[in-house]
């Protein structure tokens, strides 16, 4: 009976080190993309006043976490019983991804996100409610698109395994895609409370450690603005890449024609043309829209 207890304790702890093992291999596999993750949500989840950026952090992050709950079952049956539909949905997600990055690089352009009032000057309860609503919507919609990509890559690496170690190892993986990447955004949100604390404090003592303290804590404050703005951009064009790679890897027509470039720029070019090509389409259908509804006036 011992016996049976230790084979049985056995057994798992070699399942926890393979876990452990291929968790470290799914990780190194999906590094990139959590990365554009992190550049994504932390552009989507800044832009409102101090007192709601907590909240609403918090709100895409539960909505992250039921995206996972959703994605993880239908990824196991899919790989099981349905793999041909993968592609397809990637394709698909790759598209909206291409799409959203130009969008927001097309109304940067025409200078309309200024005619938008943002979250962090408006007065108006109501509509702040509705401002932070729209925009978490929008980020957990792109969270749902990044975390298929994720989840896909790591069921990947674990393909040739046991199921058990599959919703282990590909289970790992989404929360560290959640808890990772909405932790650090929380810390970068709230870094410049980090300053004022620090200011404050300094304020408290003399000397030199003062002094450290106030220039550290000015850096914190200071650059929290061109660091979200930075972090904008870098969101955006993690769009046009992540999307495009999309494209690139799934479809062998598309990588072999742009096989003579570096993968980067291959991607960016994927996701920028269908992009582009949709919001063409969009403005196309509004001005028909428009068109057909002033000939009935």
């Amino acid at each position: 009976m011992t016996g049976g207890v230790f084979a049985i304790l056995d057994d798992i702890a070699m399942l926890l080190d393979d876990a452990a093992v291929m968790s470290k291999v799914a990780a190194k596999k999906t590094a990139g993309i959590l990365g554009d993750d992190l550049a994504v949500n932390a552009e989507k989840a800044t832009g409102f006043r101090a007192s709601r950026e907590l909240p609403v952090l918090w709100a895409i992050t539960k909505g992250s976490f039921v995206n996972k709950l959703i994605i993880l079952p239908l990824a196991f049956l899919l790989s099981a019983y349905a793999p041909w539909l993968i592609v397809p949905i990637l394709l698909l997600g790759g598209a909206y991804l291409s799409y959203e990055g130009i969008e927001k690089i097309f109304h940067a352009l025409k200078h309309t996100t200024h005619d938008k009032p943002a979250a962090e000057t408006v007065s108006d309860p109501k509509e702040l409610l509705k401002i932070e609503k729209a925009k978490i919507q929008s980020a957990i919609r792109t969270d749902f698109i990044l975390s298929i990509e994720i989840v896909m890559i790591a069921l990947g690496s674990v393909m040739d395994q046991s199921l058990t170690l599959q919703i282990i190892v590909v289970g790992v993986i989404a929360i560290i895609a959640t808890v990772g990447v909405y932790g650090f955004v929380a810390l970068l949100v709230r870094m410049d409370d980090v300053g004022f604390y620090l200011i404050e404090r300094a304020n408290q003592l003399t000397g030199f450690l003062s002094t450290l303290l106030t220039h550290f804590g000015q850096i914190l404050v200071s650059s929290l603005p061109y660091i979200i703005r930075v972090l904008g951009i870098i969101g955006t064009a993690a769009m046009l890449i992540v999307g495009g790679g999309m494209f690139t890897h799934n479809i062998h027509a598309i990588h072999d024609a742009l096989a003579f470039m570096p993968s980067l720029i291959a991607d960016t070019l994927a996701g920028s043309v269908v992009g582009i090509s949709i919001l063409l389409i969009q403005l196309s259908i509004q001005l028909l829209m428009k068109s057909v509804t002033q000939s009935k006036n």
